[in-house]
């Protein structure tokens, strides 16, 4: 009686979203390497105005796919390809692509209109997720007591960054980011949810 060969596992493309925006990031990082830093600058920053110049509201999403460095970028990727696939395959792809949008322009625009400062860099969506995972599986009528912990230490720390440390990292930007992550969590029900029909550096 022969042995049965044992099979290697099939490689999936299991999470489209976050697979592209990973492979986006990394690409965005390869040609700014190559050209000192100047493509980020130009199309991978948010900052202040001028309001005349297209790329000024082109940066307010494209600021997530740009980052400061390879260990800034290889940081904000590990959470993201952690926490992502589970968020897509709870949520779906259209739906998670509309949530990390909704990250990247409340980062943007709480750096620039408030801060009147330039911003770039995925932890914003990274902190959206983070948020967002304590709450996936939420049900009606109830406050997770998890999600009362991961807040209350992200908040702080965030706001203590905020007030009391000099850096180039963008507190603000993270904050946008987790209040993101916690009304969508609250609000938007899950892809397989039976009971609703509805639908700096950083």
């Amino acid at each position: 009686m022969g042995t049965r060969k044992r099979q290697l596992p099939k490689i999936t493309f299991n999470s489209p979203v976050v697979l592209g925006f990973v492979f986006v990031c990394v690409g965005v990082q390869v040609l700014s390497t190559l050209t000192g830093g100047a493509i980020t600058r130009t199309f991978f920053t948010a900052r202040p105005g001028p309001w005349t110049d297209p790329l000024t509201y082109l940066c307010l999403v494209t600021h997530i796919f740009g980052h400061a460095g390879w260990d800034h970028l290889i940081g904000n990727m590990s959470y993201i390809l952690l926490l992502g696939p589970l968020l897509e395959e709870k949520y779906g792809s259209g739906r998670l692509m509309g949530i990390m949008l909704a990250s990247a322009l409340a980062a943007s625009l709480a750096n620039v209109l408030l801060l009147h400062s330039g911003v770039l860099g995925a932890s914003g969506v990274v902190f959206t997720f983070i948020l967002l995972s304590s709450v996936t599986g939420l049900r009606q009528g109830e406050l997770p007591l998890t999600f009362i912990l991961v807040a209350a230490l992200y908040f702080g720390q965030q706001v203590y960054g905020a007030f009391f440390v000099r850096d180039n990292v963008s507190y603000l930007g993270h904050i946008a980011g987790g209040v993101v992550g916690g009304i969508v969590g609250f609000l938007l029900p899950v892809k397989d949810d039976k009971s609703t029909s509805g639908y700096g550096i950083i």
